[in-house]
C-alpha cells in the first residue's frame, strides 16, 4: 500500500473509531460489568477492525460488524473458566452524576439477564430495529421482540 492510501486508511479508522468507540464501549459495559474488561474487548474490537484488508464501508455496515464482533468477543470472555462475574461497583460513574431515577433504573437495566440487557441497549440507545437486532445476533426477529417485551415487563415490575 502507498503512502497516501495508508493515510487515507488510517483517517478513515480514526473517523469510524471517534464516531463509535462510546457505542461499543457501552455495548461492552452491559455485557462485561466493569470497565477495565469493557474496555480491553473493545480495543480487541478495534484492533481487529483495523487490521482487517479492508475497512467496511459505509460506515453503518461498520457500525453493525463492531457491535457484533464486540458482542462475540464479551461472550467469548465470560465462557472462560477463569472468568469471575464482577457486580458493578457505581452505576452513577458509568452515566455521570445523574439523577437518583436515573441511577436507579440504569442499575436494574444491568441487573437483566444478558439476552435482555443487549437487545434493550441496541434498542433504545443504538436506535436498531428488531430486524436489524435479529440479524446482529443471529436470532429469529420474534426472539428479539420477545426479549424486548420481557424486559419491559421486568423493569415496570421493579421500577
Amino acid at each position: 500500500m502507498d503512502r497516501k492510501g495508508a493515510e487515507e486508511r488510517d483517517a478513515l479508522f480514526r473517523e469510524i473509531y471517534d464516531l463509535y468507540a462510546d457505542s461499543v464501549y457501552r455495548l461492552c459495559i452491559s455485557y462485561m460489568k466493569n470497565g477495565p474488561d469493557a474496555e480491553d474487548v473493545m480495543q480487541e474490537t478495534f484492533l481487529k477492525f483495523y487490521q482487517r484488508e479492508s475497512l467496511i464501508q459505509p460506515k453503518e455496515e461498520a457500525k453493525a460488524w463492531l457491535f457484533v464482533t464486540a458482542a462475540n468477543g464479551c461472550k467469548n470472555l465470560l465462557k472462560h473458566w477463569w472468568r469471575k462475574r464482577e457486580d458493578i461497583e457505581d452505576y452513577s460513574e458509568l452515566i455521570g452524576k445523574e439523577d437518583e431515577k436515573k441511577v436507579e433504573f440504569f442499575s436494574l437495566l444491568m441487573e437483566l439477564p444478558v439476552k435482555y440487557r443487549v437487545v434493550v441497549y441496541l434498542y433504545y440507545y443504538e436506535g436498531y430495529n428488531s430486524r436489524q437486532i435479529s440479524e446482529m445476533m443471529k436470532k429469529p426477529e420474534s426472539t428479539v421482540r420477545t426479549h424486548l417485551k420481557k424486559a419491559k415487563e421486568i423493569l415496570r415490575k421493579n421500577f
